[in-house]
């Protein structure tokens, strides 16, 4: 069921699963799930007066676009024509720019008898320097199975990159850090940055390095491992190379905290998925309860294709053409493992 109160929609179902989001930024503010005993907590990082999501902080919660992740140096050539993009990161464009949708509020609805929200909004032509009108979608659908389905979609008038993905910081054991959560990525190989944190072009295997994650492992177990790319980012904030996006959806990566037992599951249709371990929470901004978010605090899983791809030609292609449709879909799947192990 949905209901809707003072600008939050709140989806649920009868096992307990709760999932609020607001139109700034078509942002996920709270998701509520049992642990193991059936005590509910949020497992997401955010605000408790969704007027604070007005201010600034990290993308919490938000969906980002018109391209997620960066664009190096701000720019790229599309048939021809070269474009240049607001830069925000150092210089890099990222998450769509210092006004990207995450600073925007989207139209919101949600049609009777269903157990969704869709919000929407038109991005102008040059919006942060992009070619073209886009008409986006997001849909967010609760299921009786405890699916939280994001739906993607788009079109426009004009050739431009789209790269859409959710920037929810999870904490599954609701408070303190993340680095004993236990990950496990289905993927083979990385796309490796440069100081300024946009891709090389390389596709670097995992093997004997801290970055695989094919058998699960806890998220600080090597972050003090001297490997250069975790020196680089402070810790991890890469992209995963992701197998078998030809397949369509298909289970890419988990998660499960053994304190409470909660444990997040997640499908994609995306080529990439960017893992983000916090590293630059620093305290500053004050959560949920006031709570301080410190370095660690929570963890994103961004499904996504591979940043930088206007400009790096042998990555998967981003361009979407008027005669073209967006579409991706993207399901996080919450549950709680017993004391024995299972669910």
């Amino acid at each position: 069921m949905v209901q809707q109160s003072g600008g939050v929609f709140t989806l649920s179902n009868a096992n307990g699963v709760e999932v609020c989001a607001i139109p700034r930024g078509a942002s996920i503010t709270s998701i509520k799930t049992p642990d193991r005993d059936g005590r509910r907590a949020d497992i997401v990082l955010g605000f408790n007066d969704p007027e604070d999501y007005e201010g600034e902080h990290p993308y919490v919660g938000a969906v980002v676009g018109r391209y997620a992740n960066r664009i190096a140096n701000g720019r790229f050539t599309l048939d021809g024509t070269s474009h240049v993009l607001a830069t925000n990161d150092g210089p890099h464009h990222l998450h769509g720019g210092i006004r990207g949708f995450d600073k925007v509020r989207w139209e919101a609805a949600s049609p009777a008898g269903r157990d969704s929200v869709t919000f929407t909004r038109l991005s102008h032509d040059g919006e942060e320097g992009y070619p073209g009108n886009l008409r986006v979608a997001v849909t967010y659908t609760l299921t009786g199975g405890n699916e939280l389905i994001v739906q993607y979609s788009a079109e426009t008038d004009r050739p431009t990159p789209v790269n859409l993905t959710q920037h929810t910081y999870f904490n599954l054991a609701g408070t303190g850090d993340v680095l004993d959560h236990v990950l496990e990525i289905d993927a083979a190989r990385f796309t490796p940055v440069d100081d300024a944190g946009a891709p090389t072009g390389a596709l670097d295997p995992v093997e004997e390095t801290p970055f695989d994650f094919r058998r699960p492992t806890p998220i600080g177990a090597r972050l003090g491992t001297a490997h250069p790319q975790l020196q680089a980012r402070r810790g991890y904030d890469h992209n995963w190379v992701l197998e078998g996006a030809d397949a369509g959806l298909r289970h890419v990566a988990r998660v499960h905290d053994p304190i409470s037992g909660r444990t997040l599951d997640l499908a994609t249709e995306e080529p990439g998925l960017q893992f983000y371990s916090g590293n630059l929470l620093d305290g500053t901004i004050a959560g949920k309860n006031g709570r301080p978010y410190e370095r660690h605090s929570g963890f994103c899983l961004e499904t996504q294709h591979f940043p930088d791809s206007p400009n790096q030609f042998h990555f998967p292609s981003t361009i979407l053409r008027p005669s073209q449709a967006y579409r991706t879909r993207t399901v996080f799947t919450f549950g709680a493992l017993s004391r024995a192990g299972s669910r």
